[in-house]
């Protein structure tokens, strides 16, 4: 089968020939014809055109047709020659064939025969250009492959980090620095929103120069985060478009994905490229993926802070507890003992004589005092040895 787009170049100066060939033979199978008169002006029109055939006769004037075989060779140019030689030349067609000649036809030919040679010769062409789209296919499905893997090796890394990296300037540094590397870019940072001011802070970077790495811990405005926090939806933008912000100056292509939490934009990832090559809507799902990470690390930070706030609450009542438990035993043991000593007074017949009845009550009040004086005593002491200030002082 033929191919519309299939160029041929005839090199004929015999007008009977180039008629039965150009005419007769191969412009009503739909073949793109050009023709040159001599090897000078066929090795120009080669060279600018680079045709997928070319029929060349072997009895030109001036050059002869091997010397546009060796002409095309010198060129770098494979493309495969049919030449055209009379009768009785055959040793001319075995040294053309030397010189890279593919097939021949000997005139006087027919229509048949030409399209005969034609067809075999575009038949390797043919082949010759599918075994390239194949390759050129499997380079780029090897490029895709590799581009997947280097995606997946940066989920994985960034979700192992998510649960094993309990520094979360680390985590923030190692999430921009993987953003980087599987987008493909040259410049990140990571902005959190301050809770207090509501502006964003620089907390993460990687690869910014110095009047933009400088801004570390404080706020930081790039035109086009403060839009993004708005709109809550990932901004790819490149080329003229970028150029009214101040992400210009880092390069021409630039990606700014929010981290969201229950729908509120708490942060910011922002990845530049110095070439102006946009970001893919593969890259996009990928880096806000990375972004979800980013949201479930700060998540884990805030229930980290209510938590340490619940214990430190705690142990603050705890604390004051024990201070109330402890003044109480030093306000009730002068009472106590105040009560005591009467009752010690009248058992022993100082204050003046009892009854049976009276000396039993007394015993019984004494008994359950002194019980209440160990209670108190007890208590105190266990309270102040669990008290850190008490202990260490």
């Amino acid at each position: 089968m033929k191919t519309p787009a299939e160029r041929i170049l005839l090199v004929e100066s015999d007008a009977e020939i180039k008629e039965l060939i150009v005419h007769q033979a191969l412009l009503p199978l739909g073949y793109q014809v050009q023709s040159a008169e001599n090897a000078n002006e066929a090795i120009n029109l080669a060279v600018q055109s680079t045709p997928d055939l070319v029929i060349v006769d072997l009895n030109l004037p001036g050059l002869s047709g091997k010397d546009l075989l060796v002409a095309l060779n010198s060129q770098g140019l494979q493309v495969p020659v049919i030449v055209i030689a009379g009768k009785g030349q055959e040793n001319n067609v075995i040294q053309a064939f030397r010189l890279g000649g593919t097939d021949y036809l000997l005139w006087p030919t027919r229509e048949a025969e030409v399209v005969s040679a034609v067809e075999r010769a575009l038949k390797q062409v043919r082949e010759r250009h599918a075994r390239e789209r194949l390759d050129k296919q499997l380079k780029d499905t090897n490029t895709e492959l590799q581009h997947r893997v280097r995606e997946l090796t940066t989920i994985f890394s960034i979700g192992k980090a998510v649960v094993s990296i309990t520094d979360q300037r680390v985590l923030f540094d190692k999430i921009v620095e993987g953003m980087v590397y599987a987008a493909e870019a040259e410049h990140g940072f990571l902005l959190i929103r301050d809770e207090k001011s509501r502006t964003f802070i620089l907390t993460a970077q990687y690869n910014l120069p110095e009047t933009w790495s400088s801004r570390k811990g404080k706020p930081l405005d790039d035109g086009v985060s403060s839009l993004v926090a708005l709109s809550g939806e990932t901004l790819a933008i490149h080329g003229e478009p970028l150029l009214r912000f101040k992400l210009a100056s880092l390069g021409k292509s630039a990606i700014v994905v929010p981290i969201k939490v229950k729908g509120e934009v708490i942060g910011i990832l922002v990845a530049v490229r110095k070439e102006n090559r946009p970001f893919e809507s593969t890259m996009q799902s990928l880096l806000g993926a990375l972004a979800d990470y980013a949201s479930v690390s700060l998540v884990n930070a805030r229930l980290f802070r209510a938590l340490q706030e619940s214990l430190d609450s705690s142990k603050a009542n705890e604390k004051k507890k024990v201070e109330q438990l402890q003044n109480l035993h030093h306000e009730m043991q002068p009472l106590l003992q105040s009560i005591t000593y009467p009752i010690e007074l009248l058992l022993a017949n100082k204050i003046g004589n009892l009854t049976v009845e009276q000396r039993q009550a007394l015993l019984s009040a004494q008994n359950s005092l002194q019980q209440a004086m160990k209670l108190i005593e007890s208590n105190g002491v266990s309270q102040a040895s669990t008290n850190p200030t008490k202990s260490d002082g």
